[in-house]
């Protein structure tokens, strides 16, 4: 028996449960293998169904669990909030939230109503009970209507408001009222829908602009959701058709892989704006979109075809799993979107742990057990911002969506996870000039800015601290530390300071709209096996008045960097920063996280200032909180709790500047975005800060470090003279590391050791079980070829790319790796 849209809006969550994860063979399961159905199938039907599909998304199917309840509560404390500043009776609904024409407010506005829809409709919530309450909410909707958002409004403002951010809210609203909401209020609600959403392949405040990347997916889904909402056959079907671009041929096809422009790269990089590393929140925007079109369409006559979904649930593995840690995403791959209050790098984590729950809800074994268990471990390892508990939504005022009440439900029906040693990894992504190290113990991750790719992104009032981030940051990654960027890093950290980075003491450059790239093309790496990696930066500042070479080597236990030819005219004080390592709140070993409940940060040494016990050469270091101390001769240092240091430039080269102190800030600091905008509130912070001073005017200054995350303070003294440092010059930087394994960056033609290569490149070598290896790469991505000259490390080619060709073997070997087209890919070749 065919249900008509009334039957399923009033069964809402229960319509669609079919396609829950508890069955095996769901199905959903079933729909997603089979493919579309016959051509005389109801599209009546599809279209209730994919309403219904789309309201278990926003209030789930009534399937209780403690963990559930749990989040049911943490949306009644923000939906009785809300309702209780709401008056209906006035033009005006909050008295925080003038109205007027623009964007301004009027998307917050949506954002609450949608809240309390969303309570209302979601069973054994505070406001389900309320029979009343539907009403207000249609009188609510019409007042917004005719004040704010109709088809006749003009775009005031940020584009993204009209045509997808409230499109969103809205249409959940609508979907939550289901039948409560009169067929002729529906309908005039979804005009300015229909109207500012008309082609989801097309910007509507842009004539001729064609939508791309997550944009293009956001408007997919909605067009596809307001479509069967207002029986619109033709609309539901553009709404798939834009996932892979028919009408524009597959130009913006968003599952191609390419090597320009907005969205997946060939390499598993994801970049949005062209320039921007985003695979921590407008990928996880486009994936999440993509689930959610699949899960709603899955029982339909029209559902994405299986390629297609195939592709996207690649992905996870491809592009984003590597740059999540402990159900966190790294910071170095999230934009703009550091300085906002609701999206932590958890709360991205969290989204794309729920995109992968959902994507496996509909997924066709085995690419089903293999996402579900994936998301269930991801769920098992996060531990400081656990998933299934829920709390803080006030925090939250769009964006990502947090995770509620059917992630959790859906989340609970995941498998229990199987035990996995972490997989050693190193990974490069030279398209966005990201990378990625894994270990057993840690994690780190590099961000860099390049002609490629930006330093920072810092519009719509966002990212107001975020001048250095592309400056060469070397982020680490503990397990014991899982809160230390989610946990009031963005307004506390003395973002001047961040480490890896070398700048000068004077104010921060102005921040620019257009993301600003360097003038430099060197930044990149080159990837030895799943433990090594060498990277380099060819690194002039911002405004042009200071420049370095800087290189972090990779190992298992470490990260060697250096630093060369340190030269600024301006006068100021030029500093590279060791550290600067967030010890919570008082330094203790227990703190709050953002939504202000307890968390455990990390196992800590207690001090005199109760935090995390600094060593200098095995001696405490016993300076007053808030007073800088300097040092010198200092062979290593040790952060309890955190890591290792050792000084590889000889004692006495190196100036240290050790400071403890508590910062203080809101995130209204950093972000003061009309629509995503922190709280004025202030979050107090201690950090450790080691530092290196280079003094004023330096010419050719260098540093040369190690850091050994998560390392004790004895095998960091064990670790002092472990390394050689080979070269630091202005033109090679080159290290020995364990074993017979070497690694060096060449800013140009140059030698190191038993290598010469005629330009820039990023080389390691060393002995295998299978002969001598070498790795290449071309950070610039400038090249065609490079000539490599190999001294008394076998002549005979055993195995190589097929970019590689022998020139010689006599007297050494000589070989030409074709770099060029490659984009920054390392080149392989073995000799025996």
């Amino acid at each position: 028996m065919s249900l008509d849209r009334r039957d399923v809006l009033r069964l809402g969550a229960g319509a669609a449960a079919g396609t829950a994860l508890s069955s095996g063979n769901s199905q959903a399961a079933s729909a997603a293998t089979a493919g579309p159905q016959g051509g005389g199938a109801d599209t009546t039907d599809d279209h209730a169904r994919i309403v219904a599909a789309y309201r278990t998304l926003q209030v789930g199917t009534g399937r209780r669990s403690p963990k559930r309840d749990r989040a049911v509560a943490a949306l009644d404390e923000v939906a009785l909030d809300y309702l209780a500043a709401m008056d209906v009776n006035r033009d005006q609904l909050w008295p925080d939230l003038p109205t007027g024409p623009g964007s301004t407010y009027f998307p917050t506005m949506y954002y609450r109503l949608r809240t309390i829809a969303v309570d209302w409709a979601t069973p054994g919530s505070a406001l389900s009970t309320r029979p009343e309450l539907p009403g207000h909410l249609v009188t609510a909707l019409n007042t917004l209507h005719r004040t704010q958002y109709n088809e006749h409004t003009a775009e005031l403002g940020n584009w993204y408001s009209y045509e997808i951010g409230v499109p969103y809210w809205l249409l959940q609203t609508v979907v939550a009222l289901g039948d409560r909401l009169p067929a002729a209020d529906r309908e005039r609600v979804l005009r300015p829908v229909l109207r500012f959403v008309a082609d989801p392949n097309r910007r509507t405040a842009t004539a001729g602009l064609v939508e791309t990347g997550a944009n293009r997916a956001d408007k997919a889904l909605i067009t596809v959701v307001s479509g069967a909402l207002a029986g619109d056959a033709a609309r539901v079907g553009a709404g798939l058709a834009a996932v892979t671009d028919v009408a524009g041929h597959g130009a913006a096809d968003l599952t191609r892989r390419s090597t320009a422009g907005d969205g997946y790269r060939t390499d598993g990089s994801f970049l949005q704006h062209e320039v921007v590393p985003y695979p921590g929140h407008y990928g996880l925007v486009l994936l999440s979109a993509i689930a959610a079109l699949t899960y709603v369409t899955a029982e339909t006559s029209t559902q994405l075809p299986s390629p297609v979904r195939q592709m996207f649930e690649e992905t996870v593995t491809d592009t984003y799993a590597p740059f999540l840690f402990a159900g966190s995403m790294m910071d170095p791959v999230r934009g703009r979107m550091l300085s906002r209050q609701g999206e932590s790098g958890h709360d991205a984590g969290h989204q794309l742990i729920a995109a992968v729950v959902l994507l496996a809800a509909t997924a066709a074994e085995p690419a089903r057990s293999r996402l579900a268990g994936r998301a269930a471990r991801w769920i098992a390892e996060g531990t400081w911002a656990p998933y299934l508990d829920v709390t803080g939504l006030a925090r939250f005022s769009g964006g990502l969506q947090p995770v509620g009440v059917p992630e959790v439900e859906l989340a609970e029906q995941l498998p229990s996870p199987r035990t996995a040693m972490v997989v050693r990894e190193h990974r490069v992504f030279p398209q966005m000039d990201r990378m990625v190290h894994t270990t057993p113990g840690w994690s780190a991750s590099l961000g860099v800015g390049s002609r490629r790719i930006c330093r920072y992104e810092s519009i719509n009032g966002m990212n107001l601290h975020g001048w250095y981030t592309g400056d060469g940051v070397l982020h680490t990654f503990l397990p014991e530390q899982q809160g230390h960027y989610s946990d009031a890093y963005g307004p506390t950290v003395d973002a001047t300071l961040l480490p890896g980075t070398t700048t000068k003491d004077t104010p921060p450059p102005p921040l620019l709209a257009d993301p600003p790239r360097t003038s430099t093309s060197y930044a990149g790496g080159v990837r030895f096996d799943a433990q090594h990696g060498a990277h380099g930066l060819d690194f002039v500042s911002q405004d042009g008045t200071l420049s370095a070479r800087k290189s972090w080597f990779f190992t298992p236990d470490a990260v060697i960097c250096l630093g060369a030819a340190i030269t600024d005219a301006s006068g100021a004080a030029v500093r590279t920063t060791v550290e600067n390592r967030n010890l919570g709140e008082g330094g203790g070993a227990r703190n709050s996280g953002e939504d202000g409940s307890a968390r455990f940060l990390a196992d800590r040494s207690p001090d005199a200032q109760g935090g995390s016990q600094l060593l200098v050469d095995g001696r405490p270091d016993a300076s007053p909180l808030g007073t800088v101390r300097h040092v010198s001769g200092t062979r290593w240092l040790h952060l309890a709790g955190t890591a290792g240091y050792v000084l590889l430039d000889g004692v006495g080269h190196q100036r240290l500047s050790l400071l403890r102190e508590d910062r203080t800030g809101s995130w209204l600091d950093i972000d003061t975005g009309a629509n995503t905008h922190g709280t004025a509130d202030r979050w107090t912070r201690r950090y450790q800060k080691i530092v290196l001073d280079h003094g004023t005017r330096p010419a050719g200054a260098s540093y040369a470090y190690a850091v050994l995350p998560g390392a004790s303070a004895d095998r960091t003294r064990r670790a002092s003279g472990r390394w050689r440092v080979l070269a630091n010059s202005a033109l090679v930087q080159s290290v020995r590391l364990d074993g017979e394994l070497r690694a060096a960056t060449f800013f140009g033609a140059g030698s190191a050791e038993r290598v010469r290569v005629s330009g820039p490149a990023a080389m390691m070598w060393g002995r295998t079980a299978h002969g001598w290896t070498f790795t290449l790469a071309d950070p610039t991505q400038t090249q065609d070829t490079v000539r490599v000259t190999v001294d008394g490390a076998g002549r005979r080619l055993l195995h190589a790319d097929p970019s590689v060709t022998v020139v010689a073997t006599h007297p050494r070997l000589v070989v030409d790796v074709k770099v060029g087209g490659s984009l920054g890919a390392t080149h392989t070749f073995m000799t025996g």
